[in-house]
């Protein structure tokens, strides 16, 4: 599960525990001025990423995975390897990035995902790869019981506050995350964590041994009007069904919106109207009242045609289906969150039930996470869990100044309309991390045991730096001042160039255990993929890293 913070009290637990769904499986408003900015230095670029048809797109996936047992070969696999083409990204010059999950054996290898580039001419010209160990295991015969895998997995999900008693099963998998790749069992245990928030824990666990190798969550949410709580009067596109009128969206793959009216599971009731306006833009503690979900189907909106607008993305897989939304989930829960199992983003009505936790930077946050998921797939724990956190707030930001809305202007701001603090302040700041009193500003050796919303800090504020640059300014009204680690003055190069850098390395050179070095290394090969090894964006991105500690 992928949730929108961590509360204070469940920090310990979070920092062991949390993965994002599908880190380790096989997850029309007019544009404004600012949008069409950015669309513009997309074109622009020769290794920026094309937008594909789902036919074409499902025609490379096909073609790869036809030559999938030669590629494996050419790269060095061994015999019992196979690969499995999981998404594929073509750039404007030909060159194609082919994202592949492995087996062994037929067994799925965890933290063997890897990315192909191959040029026009079918030149392999690299390989990104989760991990550098060969996959080689001396016996696929267990020495535990798969029940007592899932007996230590039921033990971990109590911690947590699940009270369920049995597993949903375990299945026999080759764990290449950490060490020497082994044969491991993963198994799944459900129910509720001790705040509401579904559990989806998945335990790796050494199949000689029984010792615990890792955990982590597999939970991460006509044209009529809509008056939301947080973004004024918008327009929000509708599907009529006789007289009435439901929140299904026809021209963004389909996404709906549900209310789950206080439940926890489930879909809930397709929200609908008769007069084909939804919500009334004032808080309210009813579970039937139409303004949360006004404000999610708005921010699907804008974040569908961010990411199509700015990256050429259709939806979250790029395959132009659209996931959907659940409002008023739980009773005064404070949280969001994505889950790629259900392909859906949720979200609860905060303290009181009147504060729902639908603002648009919130929409893009979560959604964003579905992205990681169905690309890079960074691991939900330590420096990649970092990385996945703050790539969602990087997209979040990146789709409100899209937006260009009056009354939720663009800002380096988290969540400051959804009072989450209880005093009006935002949950996270990008331009200096540390004002919300616990993420890093800088990278440490000890960064990685920070909850991920905490060390997704570092990740921030490079991004902040890279976009606009140290110091001292005000843009859009809000007042920011950046310091570096090392003193320096960082001159950004401005958002539109940032998001592509970032959007590149994560769709082509991340994979799921990236940590804060790979990044950097992943981050530099993509501004050199887009403006050269020499530019000016290229030397950038180099001192916003080292502005935040990240010097190799």
């Amino acid at each position: 599960m992928s949730p929108l913070y961590a509360r204070h009290k469940r920090t310990t637990l979070a920092i062991a525990t949390a993965v994002a769904a599908g880190a380790l499986l096989s997850t029309g408003l007019a544009a404004s001025a600012n949008a069409q900015a950015t669309t513009g230095t997309a074109a622009k670029l020769s290794a920026a990423p094309t937008a594909l048809s789902a036919a074409a797109r499902t025609t490379l996936v096909q073609q790869a995975q036809a030559s999938a047992a030669r590629t494996a070969q050419h790269i060095g696999l061994g015999a019992k390897e196979k690969l499995v083409v999981k998404d594929v990204v073509k750039d404007a010059d030909g060159t194609v990035h082919t994202r592949y999950e492995r087996t062994y054996a037929g067994l799925p290898v965890l933290g063997g995902d890897l990315v192909v580039h191959t040029a026009k001419s079918g030149k392999t010209e690299g390989v990104t790869r989760a991990t550098k160990a060969a996959i080689k295991v001396a016996s696929l015969k267990p020495q535990i019981t798969a029940a007592k895998a899932a007996q230590q997995a039921v033990g971990a999900a109590r911690t947590l506050g699940s009270a369920k008693s049995t597993a949903n099963g375990a299945r026999k998998v080759i764990w290449a995350g950490s060490g020497k790749p082994v044969l491991a069992y993963e198994t799944v245990v459900g129910g509720l964590q001790d705040d509401g928030t579904p559990n989806q824990l998945h335990v790796i666990t050494d199949a000689a041994t029984g010792k615990k190798l890792f955990q982590y969550q597999g939970i991460e949410n006509a044209t009529g009007t809509g008056k939301t709580l947080y973004s004024g009067t918008v327009s929000l596109n509708s599907t009529q069904s006789g007289s009435t009128y439901n929140l299904t969206d026809s021209t963004r793959g389909g996404h709906k919106t549900y209310n789950l009216a206080r439940k926890t599971s489930g879909k809930g009731t397709l929200v609908a109207s008769s007069s084909n306006s939804f919500g009334t833009g004032t808080a309210s503690s009813s579970s039937s009242d139409q303004t949360a979900a006004a404000d999610a189907a708005y921010g699907a909106q804008e974040t569908w045609d961010f990411y199509k607008s700015t990256f050429g993305r259709s939806g979250i897989k790029n395959d132009g289906v659209g996931a959907y939304s659940r409002v008023h989930y739980g009773s005064a829960y404070v949280n969001a969150f994505w889950d790629d199992s259900c392909f859906c983003m949720t979200y609860g009505d905060g303290e009181g039930n009147t504060d729902p936790l639908t603002s648009l930077d919130v929409a893009g946050h979560e959604m964003s996470h579905g992205v990681t998921a169905n690309t890079a797939g960074l691991d939900y724990s330590g420096e990649s869990g970092g990385l996945n956190e703050a790539t969602s707030d990087i997209f979040g930001t990146g789709v409100e100044f899209y937006a260009n809305n009056s009354k939720d202007v663009g800002d380096y701001l988290i969540g400051e309309k959804i009072n989450i603090n209880g005093d009006g302040t935002p949950l996270r700041y990008m331009d200096k991390p540390s004002k919300d009193g616990g993420s890093a500003d800088y990278w440490s050796s000890s960064v990685g045991d920070l909850d991920v919303h905490y060390s997704s800090g570092v990740a921030n504020h490079f991004f902040y730096l890279l976009s606009e640059g140290s110091g001292a300014k005000t843009i859009n009204g809000v007042s920011y001042n950046s310091p570096t680690k090392n003193g320096s003055t960082v001159t950004g190069i401005g958002r539109a160039k940032a998001l592509q850098i970032w959007y590149k390395a994560l769709t082509t050179y991340f994979t799921s255990t990236t940590d804060y070095s790979d990044a950097r290394s992943g981050t530099l090969s993509a501004a050199a993929d887009l403006y050269g090894s020499g530019s000016t964006e290229y030397k950038a991105v180099a001192a916003a890293w080292t502005a935040v500690n990240v010097t190799g």
